[in-house]
């Protein structure tokens, strides 16, 4: 997948698009590293490229379902280990289970994106249990394109350390 076109000037097409060019991004920086290289972190806190993975499927858990609609999900920091609170992926899950978690969780959200509007407000509970008004859908999706562009960039000096390879 490439860039997004520079002629694409709808705002919501324009969002989804970059989503999925970084969605993508992300899944091809990880192709072709063995699973030794994604479980092996390169990073001073530790993170592993399969980690990463997980904790971006759960970004998604936590924004659109838990946050936007409000539902009721189980786990929600469940790429978290429970004793240190840091990513963790258990040696009985393998790269091909996570990665279709994430594919899972990503099909998820574009659902719940094209049921809804950039203006809508998030549903009260899950994570917006605040007095506060809960953000809107356009806020949510711009806070998961930061997510990705960062952990995207991070992604690249991790497979740089790994075998070289540079670029998208």
């Amino acid at each position: 997948m490439t860039e997004p076109p520079d002629s694409l000037s709808d705002p919501r097409e324009l969002l989804l698009a970059y989503l999925d060019y970084y969605r993508d991004t992300l899944l091809r920086k990880l192709d072709g590293l063995s699973d030794d290289e994604l479980r092996t972190s390169r990073v001073p806190s530790g993170w592993t490229p399969l980690e990463l993975l997980k904790h971006l499927a759960f970004v998604e858990r936590r924004w659109l379902r838990w946050g936007f609609l409000g539902e009721d999900v189980d786990p929600v920091w469940g790429e978290n280990d429970p004793e240190t609170g840091k990513w963790s992926v258990r040696a009985d899950e393998s790269a091909e289970s996570v990665r279709a978690l994430f594919l899972e969780e990503c099909e998820a959200s574009r659902a719940i994106v094209a049921g809804a509007q950039l203006q809508d407000i998030a549903s009260g509970g899950g994570r917006f249990d605040t007095p506060e008004q809960p953000p809107a859908l356009s806020w949510i999706l711009f806070h998961l394109l930061q997510e990705y562009a960062r952990h995207v960039g991070q992604l690249d000096v991790v497979r740089e350390l790994a075998d070289g390879a540079t670029g998208e």
